[in-house]
């Protein structure tokens, strides 16, 4: 039927909504399904109610109470997570092992320069003064390494005599006179200049030992022997007074009444910390900032004996002055350890690197001291140790003699037979050093499995291309990381054919400081198109203290 007013149609009930289909076969009515839907509304209702008195606060704080969870459903990450403690407790034995033998070859290459280098320097000059009585036998006046003897014995005698025009007392009291905020400045720019300077200087004196050594039947592209010589003077006269205005700051502090600038000073090394562990380190970085801290430690200690020394000079060698200072120094010592403890635990832990490392640390350096006993060595174990550390001790050695000097009058001759008897002392204190170090470095070396590298000859020189961009890969027995530039490792000692000799000094990557030839990195991608998206990997044989590895050089 239509409605009269509105013409629509309408339904049976009186409305304008369309008509509810009708229920086909096996299907239920809308009516049966309105009474089905109220009946599962009113049990729902039923239940809701019947629950809500089991939702009280009682039951809640029971359940937080009992409940339970299973960590082995996810057993690798709380795996992971304890080995990240074990390595993290295993960091300071490892890494104080690592250290401990690193300060001993420092303090071998140290007292070379005090016991050996001048019996060295004397044996070189009795064979030039004797060498007319034996005759011309080799076209050699002198052997490399004699000359390298007495170019470092007349530098260390030149400086020694240069420092006598510094006045230490002047600059004591023209630094005690500064405010403590100057001084904290003073101590942080001391730091990283002398971390420039060794840098360099480093690159100065063996530029000086090759062109002295140079043969001269090779053409020669340098300036000459002599300006050669006055830089290396330079150098280690401007870096001994630098270590001098070090140690001069630090007696300050240990002299100052309330003790600030030392606890400032000491304070700066937990900066250390900030500036470290919150970046990315690879395996050789890691190893570059382990050899800077023996070489720091190692430095610090000196400086802290030049600053006994000359403080008990001036309370007239008193021995109850000493036990005044035995607080501060081991207060600097342990906040020393403490910090390369925390700066290595987190930087390993951050980085998702093992305690076992630092075996290989320990492992390339002993292998250093190992290759450089052989009897083809290239290198003096001295230089090693300066170019593999950044630790120069011709600045330190004439620093040390210089307040030595100072500090200690030798008058009579019981004085003088005493100091005989010291540098008797000191010879034995070299030799058993030595000999306890070369019997570790080959158990180390052994027990790394590197026998093998000792006796590799170097990869000679192509026509045309440099002995660093030949090809093929040499892998490590230990599982340090491969050389995709197919170099041998820097510690490979060179073939006995002479003729080999020149070349093999010239193309030897152990000299590769600051710098990394550009043409070298060209040539390795054309060579190979695989190269061209990965960075390349360095041995641990070949990175030395100065070489850039990775995003940084600590």
């Amino acid at each position: 039927r239509q409605d009269s007013g509105r013409g629509e149609p309408k339904t049976l009930w009186g409305s304008s909504e369309p008509r509810p289909p009708a229920a086909g076969p096996g299907q239920a009515s809308p009516q049966q399904r309105t009474e089905t839907l109220g009946f599962y509304e009113s049990d729902r209702g039923r239940k809701k109610k019947r629950s809500l008195p089991d939702l009280s606060l009682l039951r809640f704080i029971s359940a937080e109470l009992t409940r339970g969870y299973f960590l082995e459903h996810n057993e690798a990450k709380y795996t992971e997570r304890r080995e990240r403690v074990y390595t993290c407790m295993r960091i300071p034995k490892e890494l104080e092992k690592l250290m401990f033998f690193g300060i001993f070859l420092c303090l071998d290459a140290f007292l070379y320069v005090f016991t050996l280098l001048p019996l060295r320097v004397f044996l070189a000059m009795f064979r030039f003064i004797t060498l007319p009585c034996y005759g011309l036998r080799d076209r050699r006046l002198l052997q490399p390494a004699q000359v390298c003897d007495i170019l470092k014995g007349v530098i260390l005698v030149i400086c020694y005599f240069m420092m006598h025009y510094v006045d230490y007392s002047m600059m004591y009291h023209l630094i005690r006179g500064q405010s403590v905020i100057k001084l904290y400045i003073i101590y942080n720019m001391l730091e990283v200049a002398d971390r420039l300077i060794s840098s360099f200087g480093q690159d100065i004196l063996d530029a000086l030992y090759w062109t002295a050594t140079e043969p001269k039947e090779r053409k020669r592209a340098h300036i000459g022997v002599i300006p050669h010589f006055f830089m290396a003077v330079l150098y280690v006269f401007l870096h001994a007074i630098l270590i001098m205005v070090q140690a001069t700051t630090l007696n300050v502090a240990f002299n100052s009444h309330n003790k600030s600038l030392l606890t400032i000073m000491m304070s700066n090394n937990f900066v250390e910390i900030k500036g470290s562990v919150f970046k990315k380190f690879e395996k050789n970085n890691l190893f570059q900032m382990s050899n800077s801290d023996i070489k720091e430690r190692f430095t610090n200690y000196v400086l802290l004996l030049i600053v006994c020394l000359r403080n008990m000079e001036q309370f007239s060698w008193n021995p109850d002055h000493l036990w005044v200072l035995f607080p501060d120094v081991c207060m600097v010592v342990a906040s020393e350890i403490a910090v390369d403890i925390v700066k290595h635990a987190f930087i390993t832990k951050f980085n998702d690197i093992t305690a076992d490392v630092y075996s290989e640390y320990r492992a390339s350096l002993a292998f250093d001291l190992v290759s450089s006993r052989q009897k083809n060595a290239y290198t003096d174990y001295s230089d090693s140790v300066s170019r593999r550390m950044g630790f120069i001790p011709l600045p330190l050695a004439v620093l040390l003699i210089r307040v030595v000097t100072s500090s200690i009058k030798v008058q009579g001759v019981l004085a003088y037979v005493c100091v005989v008897l010291f540098y008797c002392g000191l010879i034995s204190l070299k030799v058993l050093n030595s000999i306890v170090l070369l019997g570790k470095s080959c158990q180390y070396v052994k027990e790394a499995k590197m026998e093998e590298k000792l006796f590799n000859p170097v990869l000679t020189a192509t026509p045309g291309k440099p002995a660093g961009k030949q090809q093929g890969t040499f892998k490590s027995t230990q599982g340090i990381s491969t050389d995709e530039n197919g170099s041998t490792s820097v510690t490979n000692q060179p073939v006995h054919q002479k003729e080999n000799m020149p070349s093999l000094l010239v193309t030897s990557n152990s000299d590769q400081f600051l710098t990394t030839p550009d043409g070298e990195e060209k040539d390795i991608s054309q060579d190979s198109s695989e190269l061209k998206h990965r960075s390349a990997k360095k041995d641990l044989l070949e990175i030395d203290r100065f070489t850039i590895c990775g995003n940084r050089i600590d």
